[in-house]
């Protein structure tokens, strides 16, 4: 499984060179399919099963449990600060070990996180995998919420907010430019470089407003399960709009 990093920093996960914009590579070939995770492919947000997890195996407090849930209502009114808090999020993880959070998301996602998988959006990505496409997940959530979830669905790529690691541990600090917003374009740009792929020939499917700089780069927006913004944009701008119904926890 690919993650979009750099090979040439001394973090285990380091930052990519910057690139100013998205665009199509020259010589591209291939067709993408990226899709964002929260909403779009789960049901639920990740945040917030994995803070209630957490709370459940008693390694958070009520009071986190209540922050969490407050930051969530933060982020779908479209007020939550997310750089400022990714940061202070991935500052609270300084010193802890990585081995330690990639198991304890394993099995995170064994118990909790595969029972809200939309199963058409299982079969969506089987679909463009059939019929060729490079398909990715593209997420503001860590590789530590995402790699186990695109193995489940059997993607071979990730792009995502990256953590500093430096000799097995965390330093508190994150990759920049976080995976959100304009973020996503800035890693999305780096991808589509490295694997040739052509932008103008593909698919990003996404739930979120935020995402819609991804939406107007792609030749095939879709939209999934909208919030009201999108949803609205999409109608103006005559995008494909599709509602996943399947019952769920």
């Amino acid at each position: 499984m690919s993650v979009s990093t750099s090979p040439k920093s001394d973090t285990a996960r380091a930052a990519a060179p910057l690139v100013s914009r998205a665009r199509r590579p020259r010589r591209a070939a291939a067709r993408g399919a990226f899709f964002d995770v929260d909403k779009t492919i789960l049901s639920q947000n990740s945040g917030t099963l994995f803070v209630k997890y957490l709370y459940e195996q008693g390694r958070a407090t009520r009071m986190d449990l209540m922050k969490g849930l407050a930051s969530y209502i933060q982020y779908k009114v479209n007020i939550l600060n997310i750089d400022k808090f990714t940061k202070q999020t991935v500052e609270t993880l300084k010193g802890q070990s990585e081995a330690e959070m990639v198991a304890f998301c394993e099995k995170w996602f064994e118990e909790v996180v595969r029972n809200y998988i939309y199963p058409e959006a299982r079969e969506l990505i089987r679909h463009h995998r059939d019929e060729g496409f490079t398909v990715a997940l593209v997420t503001g959530a860590t590789r530590y919420v995402a790699e186990p979830l695109a193995r489940n669905l059997d993607i071979g790529h990730v792009i995502c907010t990256q953590l500093e690691v430096r000799r097995g541990l965390f330093t508190g600090r994150a990759i920049e430019p976080i995976c959100f917003g304009a973020g996503k374009i800035h890693w999305l740009t780096k991808f589509v470089e490295e694997h040739s792929v052509d932008l103008a020939r593909s698919y990003f499917y996404t739930d979120s407003i935020s995402d819609l700089p991804l939406l107007e780069v792609v030749g095939h927006p879709q939209v999934v399960n909208p919030d009201p913004l999108l949803y609205r944009r999409a109608t103006k701008r005559r995008w494909p709009v599709t509602m996943f119904r399947s019952g769920l926890q």
